[in-house]
């Protein structure tokens, strides 16, 4: 039995669910998907044997447990949801396939968890509630009113469990590393860095990898296990730890081509696994997955980031560098690289002073910088031509000059993009709800540093076969392929030459394009008599295309 993560969570712990599903399919071993979110692969009726569309409670599960007399249950891949029920359930003596129930406790509550880490690294680091996901209730605060505001929230997300309150770390990298362990070892790791001061030092992560290797063999972790870190000056931080597969599971095995899903899946049925396969990635390849946010669906909603997840939804695109994944993953959420003019507000001085080589090289690449208020005259001051616009208050009755006004270029569609940083940005609201199809509001200034430096290269962005990753190869033929050169009655009426062709293999004709199974046990298929299976099935296409060629002139050049 699968749990999956219900509604309201990320697509990613979907496609957790779906690949451990079809792990245990591959193995011919029954399987029962327990999951209530209309919207998910894993609720769709072929995906297992048995789909209960049943909310995932403790009272639910020991049912279905019960009436399917189930061998046991996967916990790991439906996020946070199931992992809040593995203590209740293991005391009911159900079979949890993985952690222990009891590690998955530590590793949540955060008392635990800082004890453990003050016994085997010597520093707790902890920042927010107990099981909670997508940092709810977690805040930064800077004054006493602040503090009773949020212990008053955390308290209502989780009574029953502690609220950490530790020192907030400024100017740090934040680091995930995902890792699948067997019997308390490591088999195989992924470590990813948010793009805020992107680029690891090999001494940080090795670190990071010693740190994730002790707190493993500490939970006695067996199957998908996920620590956040912070770093600063090469000092590390633990943050959390998920015993469980977290979202970003799905985008490292993408992004690898290496399935640590499938890999937790056979460890956690006790089955053989190679240990650190090489995924083989070219140096000039990276992966970047940015958020999806909703507000143009939303009359009146406030852009304005802040703390707790708002996205409803993520983008991956990859490309030759940080740079052009980045831009190919915001221009998929709706943002349109700007043509020329791009208005630019500000928060902090410090903010304003690490963007503005940023804005210097925008301003020298041809493009026209419009500012609020107190991002102009710091352009001004540093010798960037800017022009001011003043944006106006919800409650103000002053009228603007249209020269101006920032309502007023944004009406006559005069402003690209708007790019505004830091938590409280100094665009006001007002503004900021009528105009969300322009904004690309960051809390963080890096990012917005990062998107104006993509813009500096003017990349071409042009589709190639960087763009996509599937489990299926690829072959683009030197030119066009007349099918019907070698299966001459394809186009008759009744004609049975289409059962020699693979169900699996297409021709395009337009493209010259075959798309061939590549995952070893694909199954077993007949070209124009050949038997193939798995891989060898792309060359065995080649031969006979080739050889039906010689004869047939079918391969014109394109």
């Amino acid at each position: 039995m699968v749990l999956g993560s219900g509604v309201g969570s990320s697509v990613e712990s979907d496609c957790c669910a779906v690949r451990a599903i079809r792990t245990l399919c591959d193995q011919g071993l029954p399987t029962i998907m327990v999951n209530y979110n209309p919207e998910t692969v894993s609720t769709d009726y072929y995906e297992a044997d048995r789909l209960y569309f049943e909310n995932i409670s403790l009272e639910t599960i020991l049912d279905i447990y019960d009436a399917e007399r189930a061998r046991g249950v996967i916990l790991s891949m439906g996020g946070q949801t199931p992992n809040n029920i593995a203590l209740p359930l293991y005391r009911q003596n159900v079979k949890i396939y993985e952690t222990s129930p009891e590690m998955i406790d530590t590793a949540e509550n955060r008392f635990k968890f800082s004890r453990l880490l003050d016994e085997i690294l010597g520093y707790p680091v902890l920042v927010h509630p107990s099981y909670v996901l997508s940092g709810a209730a977690m805040n930064v605060v800077s004054t006493g009113d602040d503090l009773a505001n949020y212990l008053t929230q955390a308290t209502a997300v989780s009574r029953e469990h502690p609220v950490v309150i530790t020192k907030y770390i400024k100017q740090a990298k934040e680091i995930e590393m995902d890792a699948v362990a067997k019997d308390s070892q490591m088999v195989m790791h992924f470590i990813s860095e948010h793009v805020e001061n992107a680029d690891l030092d090999p001494t940080t992560v090795r670190q990071i990898e010693e740190v994730t290797a002790k707190i493993g063999n500490a939970l006695n972790v067996i199957g998908p296990f996920n620590i956040q870190f912070i770093v600063k000056n090469n000092e590390i931080r633990v943050i959390k730890c998920n015993l469980r597969a977290a979202r970003s599971f799905s985008f490292v095995s993408k992004v690898t081509g290496v399935d640590a899903i499938e890999m937790a899946t056979k460890i956690m049925l006790g089955l053989p696994v190679e240990s650190h396969p090489d995924p083989g990635l070219p140096p000039d390849y990276v992966g970047v997955k940015v958020l999806q946010f909703s507000f143009s669906r939303l009359s009146g909603a406030d852009p304005v980031l802040g703390v707790e997840m708002a996205s409803t939804g993520k983008v991956a695109c990859f490309g030759r560098d940080m740079y052009e994944a980045y831009l190919k993953a915001l221009i998929s959420t709706g943002i349109v690289p700007p043509k020329k003019n791009i208005l630019f507000s500000i928060g902090s001085y410090r903010e304003k002073l690490e963007i503005l080589p940023s804005m210097q090289k925008l301003h020298a690449a041809g493009y026209n910088i419009f500012a609020t208020s107190g991002t102009a005259d710091f352009l001004t001051e540093h010798n960037v031509p800017c022009k001011y616009l003043e944006s106006l208050l919800e409650d103000s009755s002053d009228k603007q000059k249209s020269e101006y006004s920032l309502t007023q270029h944004l009406a006559n569609n005069l402003i690209d993009i708007i790019i505004t940083a830091g938590l409280r940005a100094t665009l006001v609201k007002g503004t900021a709800r009528g105009a969300w199809q322009w904004i690309s509001q960051f809390p963080n200034v890096k990012n917005a540093k990062l998107l104006a430096e993509a813009f500096v290269h003017k990349l071409p962005l042009d589709v190639s076969s960087i763009d996509s990753k599937c489990s299926f190869l690829m072959h683009s033929f030197p030119g066009l392929v007349n099918v019907s050169g070698f299966l001459p009655h394809l186009t008759s009426p009744g004609t049975e030459s289409i059962t020699y062709v693979p169900r699996a293999v297409l021709v395009d004709l337009g493209s010259g394009t075959a798309t061939l199974p590549a995952r070893s046990g694909a199954g077993n298929n007949w070209v124009k008599g050949h038997y193939t299976e798995g891989a060898e099935l792309v060359d065995t296409v080649l031969d006979v295309v080739r050889k039906e060629a010689e004869g047939a002139d079918c391969l014109r050049s394109a």
